[in-house]
């Protein structure tokens, strides 16, 4: 058994190798037969490296055959995605969910005959409460007022706005069909922290300028915050709002880097960076280390700005952190105009497997806690908060605003009506459709003047969803969506009213209940939470109370 086990594993190569002599042979008869020397002999040396070659055990056992597997392997995501996905498999988007995008985008109608596919009775499965007297809303371009009373240019805002992507993680010819797209709309594009690009600028729509820990585009040489760069760029009649990064759904709590085989003269000159060096974004902003540092941060850029609204983007993580945010915002009394929930579903170019399955607050608990935070200090209709985390359909948009969002951005959608397939190598720069890949020749593949149409159909057809079902609710703006209007189906098939599992506190009960006994989730951090450092009050882990014990020891 032995023996047929070896034949099997060299019959490949050892036929290769035969049949190149038989040809080589043969070659006297006619010349013709060097084909097949050609043919065959490729493979016979290939069988010969795959046996002295020392990387891939697979091949060494099983020369030329081996390689079987990793072509297979290659090719298992689009075997997957076109032959063996379902309907509402989530990889991470289902084909459902796509397919509603690339509908939208191309004005083509999106209805579904037969009814749905969900399974109604199972754990998990969500629905909105409609009205037996819907309202007719005729417009569908909401709009949301976002700047507080220390804002000198308050901005109008779409409800629905894409989200962060810089330039870099994204194609020249991406960016500008979204931007295009975002003009022609009435909508904002977020730049990403890659900086502002020519590309961004061109198409002449509202820019949301992201200021992250490497400070592109508004930088010194050495990696700091330049206050005069920042000043000359966001006075900018297209830069409405300035967003800083705090961390990211998809990799909170880690910096970033963009290879430097990606990087090209452009990227460069748009974030101030040298050529031929990885970009590296740090993990945390040198800018500030308190709460309260922070505050003054965003006073500053407000005041360089010449007052546009300037807020910040988090995901949530050590919930008492926030609320330190928070206090440090009263005690101060300087405040953000906005801030953006970005859920731990959100996307990214590329991030390390356990940070993009692990780390960080998905969405749903992490909007809930910043509303009821804000609510409980008494000062959440002084803040906008925006939601960010696969909101690409009206329902997702509508339990966004049901759960406390003024409006609502997303990403990947608009990356899906400009082209993307979700082929998840938007890190390799090999992206087949042109949109996160500065190889210029698959750049091609993406027309912008076509894909910027597609992208303002989409956002249109988008919010005429919203308004269509904001009316069967019988209500006549979408932000006035309340948890009551939606039920869940729990694990045990009961269902339960979504005001149960995203309840609202009393406005002013984190300031009313301060010292007083009452004792629950938010008042136990809210208790512990300081305005001048993220620390907690107490030594944690057993590394930490080590030192300390020893710092005791030495006084």
């Amino acid at each position: 058994m032995k023996r047929i086990g070896s034949m099997e594993r060299y019959g490949i190569w050892a036929g290769a190798v035969a049949l190149t002599i038989v040809f080589f042979g043969l070659t006297w008869v006619s010349a013709a037969f060097w084909l097949g020397v050609v043919f065959f002999g490729i493979f016979a040396f290939m069988g010969l490296y795959d046996v002295i070659q020392d990387r891939h055990a697979i091949t060494r056992n099983y020369p030329v055959i081996g390689r079987m597997r990793f072509f297979f392997e290659k090719i298992r995501p689009e075997i997957r995605q076109y032959f063996l996905e379902g309907d509402q498999d989530e990889e991470p988007f289902s084909r459902e969910d796509r397919s509603i995008v690339y509908q939208r985008a191309k004005n083509e109608e999106a209805a579904r005959p037969f009814g749905t596919k969900e399974r109604v009775y199972e754990g998990g499965y969500a629905w909105m409460t409609h009205s037996i007297a819907p309202t007719h809303l005729d417009r569908h371009d909401f709009r949301v007022t976002i700047g507080g009373p220390d804002c000198k240019q308050p901005y109008e805002a779409s409800l629905y706005n894409i989200s962060a992507m810089s330039f870099g993680s994204l194609s020249a010819a991406a960016i500008s069909a979204l931007n295009k797209g975002a003009k022609a709309g009435g909508f904002a594009q977020d730049t990403g922290e890659g900086g502002i690009s020519k590309y961004h600028r061109e198409g002449g729509g509202d820019l949301i300028w992201e200021i992250g820990s490497g400070y592109f585009g508004c930088r010194t040489h050495e990696g700091a915050f330049n206050p005069e760069t920042f000043a000359e760029k966001a006075v900018d009649p297209q830069v409405k709002m300035i967003e800083i990064k705090l961390s990211q759904g998809a990799k909170p709590g880690h910096g970033g880097m963009l290879p430097a085989a990606k990087i090209t003269k452009e990227i460069a000159e748009t974030r101030d960076i040298p050529m031929g060096q990885d970009c590296i974004s740090p993990a945390g902003h040198s800018t500030f280390s308190t709460p309260r540092e922070l505050c003054q941060w965003i006073g500053q850029l407000r005041e360089l700005s010449g007052g546009k609204p300037v807020g910040f983007k988090l995901c949530i993580g050590h919930r008492r952190e926030f609320m330190c945010i928070v206090k440090a915002m009263i005690d101060t009394g300087i405040y953000p105009d906005f801030i953006v929930v970005d859920g731990k579903e959100g996307g990214t170019g590329a991030a390390p497997l356990e940070f993009a399955n692990h780390v960080g607050m998905p969405l749903v608990e992490g909007l809930t806690f910043v509303h009821n935070t804000l609510r409980g200090a008494d000062i959440r209709d002084r803040i906008r908060v925006g939601a960010a985390g696969k909101l690409i359909h009206a329902f997702d948009i509508a339990q966004a605003f049901a759960m406390g969002a003024d409006w609502c951005n997303s990403a990947r959608g608009f990356m899906f009506s400009i082209g993307c397939i979700q082929a998840q190598v938007c890190h390799t720069n090999h992206c087949p459709t042109g949109v996160t890949t500065q190889d210029p020749l698959r750049q091609r593949a993406l027309v912008v003047s076509d894909k910027a149409v597609r992208v303002a159909n989409f956002h249109r057809n988008t919010m005429r969803a919203l308004a269509e079902m904001a009316g069967a609710a019988g209500l006549n703006d979408p932000r006035d969506f309340l948890p009551h209007h939606f039920m869940k189906r729990e694990a045990d098939g009961d269902m339960v009213e979504a005001s149960d599992s995203w309840p609202y506190i009393p406005p002013g009960h984190l300031i009313d209940n301060a010292n007083s006994d009452v004792d629950d989730v938010y008042l136990k951090r809210w208790r512990r939470a300081s305005p001048d450092t993220f620390n907690p009050p107490e030594p944690y882990g057993r590394s930490q109370k080590r030192r300390s014990a020893e710092k005791a020891a030495a006084e």
